[in-house]
Formats: C-alpha cells, sequence, structure tokens
C-alpha cells in the first residue's frame, strides 16, 4: 500500500519515470469493481502549495517526495470542501443602489416626572377699543394728510402774503371743501396775520372753526316719530353707495333702542341686496317683507308698509335699487314708489335718507340736486370716508344745500356709522387733537 501511495503521489504532482516495484497480487474485486473516486482539490497549507508549485516547475527528487507522502499519510484529514455558489448575472450586472441616509427624527420634547411639559405661549393682548373720535380720526386720517400736507408746503417759512392765501385756497378747493368754504376760511386766516409769519397749529385751529361752523347748522340726528306706527324710512342713492349696509346697521341701532324694525328688501334687482337684508333681519332680530327678484318694487312697498301698519310696527326701512341720478326711466320708477306709498299713508315717506358715498367728491353734489328733486330728501348719510383724501365734500355739501346730515360712516361695522357730530368732524379734517 505504501508503493500505491507514492504512485499516486507520482500520479497527480507529476515527476520522473514510475520507480518500477514488484507486481502485487490482483486487487480485490470490489476494489477493482469501484471506478476511482474524482479528486476534489481541498485547500491547502501555504507550505503545501509551495511544493505544488516547485513541483509543477521541476521535478522533486523521489527521497524527497516519499517523505513528504509519508508525513501527508500521517497528517489528520483535510475539511470538508465548500462549495460558494456564483453570484447570479442580475447582481453583478446591477448591484442594489445603498440606500440614502434620512435625516435622524427629531426626538419628542420629554415629559414626566422631572420635565414639566411647555406651557403655550399666552395669546396676543387684543387692541384698546377705540372711541368714536379716535375711530372717526383714523378714517378721515387720508383727508386730514393731504390738508396738513398743503399747510406745510405753503406756510413754512413764508410770511401770510396774497400769493400764500392764494396757494392755501388752491390746497382746500383740491381736498373738496367747495370755493365758498375755502374763500372764508382764507378770508378767517387772513385776519389780524397779514403779512405775519404763521405755524401750521395757527393754520389747522383756524381750519378747524370755520369747518365746524358750517357744519353745526346741519348736524342733525335722525328723529323718530312714536305716533307713527311705522314711521316710514325710505333710502335712496346711486348705486355703490352702500344703502343696504347702512339700512342694516340702522336697524341694530333702532333695535337697540327697544324699538320694533321691519325691513323691506325693496331693491328686487339684485340677489346679493335680499339676502345680506336677510341677514340683517336675522342678527337684529326685525321682520321682513321680501319678494321674488325682478318682482315690482313698488307694489313690494306697499305690501311692506301695508304688513307693518297691521303688526304695529315702530320703524319700516324700505330699501331701493340704486339708480344713477342721470337715468330719468330709473327716476320715474322712483318716484313710482313714493306716489305708492302715499296712497297707504298720505304722510309717508316721514324720512327720506340719501346715501352718498364720500369717494365720489364733487359728483355727490350732482346726486344731491336731483334725488332731492325728485325724491324729496330729507336728509343725508355719508359713507366711505375712510377711503378718500376728500373727505372736505361734506363741507360743500352743507355749505350749498343745507340739508341735515344724520350718519357718517368711516368703516363696515355697526359702530362705524355713528350720528353726525360737526365739532368732531371739523377737528379730524383738521388734525387737531381733541
Amino acid at each position: 500500500m505504501a508503493e500505491e501511495k507514492k504512485g499516486l503521489f507520482r500520479r497527480f504532482f507529476g515527476g520522473g519515470a514510475p520507480k518500477p516495484v514488484e507486481p502485487e497480487p490482483a486487487p480485490e474485486p470490489e476494489l477493482v469493481a469501484t471506478p476511482e473516486p474524482e479528486i476534489v482539490p481541498t485547500a491547502r497549507e501555504p507550505e503545501t502549495e509551495a511544493i505544488a508549485a516547485a513541483a509543477a516547475i521541476e521535478p522533486a527528487p523521489i527521497e524527497i517526495i516519499e517523505a513528504i507522502e509519508d508525513e501527508l499519510a500521517e497528517a489528520p484529514p483535510a475539511a470538508e470542501p465548500v462549495t460558494v455558489e456564483p453570484p447570479t448575472a442580475a447582481v453583478i450586472a446591477k448591484p442594489e443602489p445603498e440606500p440614502e441616509p434620512s435625516p435622524a427624527p427629531i426626538a419628542p420634547r420629554p415629559t414626566g416626572f422631572f420635565s414639566a411639559p411647555v406651557a403655550p405661549a399666552p395669546p396676543p393682548e387684543p387692541a384698546p377699543k377705540q372711541n368714536w373720535f379716535q375711530r372717526l380720526r383714523s378714517g378721515l386720517s387720508r383727508s386730514s394728510n393731504a390738508l396738513s400736507d398743503g399747510i406745510v408746503s405753503v406756510f413754512t417759512k413764508r410770511k401770510l402774503d396774497n400769493e400764500t392765501l392764494e396757494d392755501f385756497e388752491d390746497v382746500l378747493i383740491q381736498a373738496d371743501l367747495g370755493l365758498t368754504t375755502a374763500a372764508a376760511i382764507t378770508a378767517a386766516l387772513k385776519k389780524g396775520r397779514f403779512d405775519k409769519e404763521i405755524d401750521g397749529d395757527e393754520v389747522r385751529s383756524v381750519l378747524a372753526e370755520e369747518v365746524r361752523k358750517v357744519l353745526t347748522p346741519v348736524a342733525k340726528p335722525l328723529v323718530i316719530d312714536p305716533a307713527r306706527k311705522p314711521h316710514v324710512i325710505l333710502v335712496v342713492g346711486v348705486n355703490g353707495t352702500g344703502k343696504t349696509t347702512t339700512i342694516g346697521k340702522l336697524s341694530a341701532k333702532l333695535r337697540a333702542e327697544g324699538r320694533s324694525v321691519m325691513l323691506a328688501a325693496g331693491d328686487t334687482f339684485r340677489a346679493a341686496a335680499v339676502e345680506q337684508l336677510k341677514i340683517w333681519a336675522q342678527r337684529t332680530g326685525s321682520a321682513i317683507v321680501a319678494r321674488a327678484i325682478g318682482a315690482d318694487a313698488s307694489g313690494l312697498a306697499f305690501d311692506a308698509l301695508k304688513d307693518a301698519q297691521a303688526a304695529g310696527t315702530n320703524v319700516l326701512l324700505i330699501d331701493t335699487a340704486g339708480r344713477l341720478q342721470n337715468r330719468t326711466e330709473l327716476m320715474a320708477e322712483l318716484e313710482k314708489i313714493i306716489r305708492v306709498i302715499k296712497k297707504q299713508d298720505p304722510t309717508a315717506p316721514h324720512s327720506v335718507l340719501l346715501t352718498l358715498d364720500a369717494t365720489t367728491g364733487q359728483n355727490a353734489l350732482q346726486q344731491v340736486e336731483i334725488f332731492g328733486r325728485v325724491a324729496g330728501v330729507t336728509g343725508l348719510v355719508m359713507t366711505k370716508l375712510d377711503g378718500t383724501a376728500r373727505g372736505g365734500i361734506l363741507v360743500a355739501i352743507a355749505a350749498k344745500y343745507g340739508l341735515p346730515i344724520h350718519f357718517i360712516g368711516v368703516g363696515e361695522g355697526v359702530d362705524d356709522l355713528e350720528p353726525f357730530a360737526a365739532d368732531d368732524f371739523a377737528r379730524a379734517i383738521a388734525g387737531v387733537a381733541a
């Protein structure tokens, strides 16, 4: 068997001619029948691989080979070969991309026995509520600033001469105070101050005083006659002057005084106006009479007056569609509404309020004239004074027509429509402190 091992080693590694050996007896039948197993190369020790490499280059002497074979025969068997499956083609062709690192999650704020939760920030304190004069002055700030800028530009380092007075009169006219009022203010400023230096505060004081003189005779409250049930108030005006909103605010004030109120949605051309008036009626607890869009406005006014009389209502507020003062057919329709109302009550309407938009400027003068002639306007409501730098138009209207001014508005809130006070308005538009 030793000779057989040596022969196998020579056959595996190669080498010189095989050493002649004596013939051995024939192998046993089972050994001859069994084919020689395929030898799988196993992991070698470093020194064994070195020997194999050297043997492949040059055959080693037979004595060395025999010694190595004997040593290998006595060595422990090698470990079983481990078969490693090759990677698939797909993996080799396209390796899986590394995932992008995700941001580290934010750890929640610890809470527990030793760390109390953070208390929420306190809500901001509400702004202090302004009184009426403060709201009025804020609303008229654009008008007063325009006048103040004009005063500063005219009177800075200048004496009060004729040229200065002419420049100041132009400033007043541009503010829509009107020619009559502007002339009265410059005349009052000239007295005792001509050819002298004058500061801005003195000019503002004179301006406020002259405006107050013009407005005081027309600053009259809206008087509700308790003997009339209802006291009929017809609200008229051009498109966009705020008639429906004014009616809603008036109804809120009248209800706050303890009066019963009925609203008549006479602007039958605008669905939005009808819906808006229904909302005001719900908010203020007022009754309302409304019809389908496009219904006859005069017939609605007649029905509303009849219902208010039957219910013993204190005040009936009738809305009307906006109409331009130069549209004769629309003004004729307004005359028809008034005639129908008078058929039910010859003394009605008891008040005809014309709403004026301050932003229209000089056009408001023409509205007062035409609506006064057609509808018999008894009083004015000036709205949107906070949206213009020409709030002085109210002074020009008062000086020319002398109609009572019942209310002015400087905002959208209920509290932003207040009874007109001449002194407050004069000081606010002139920029004089309270």
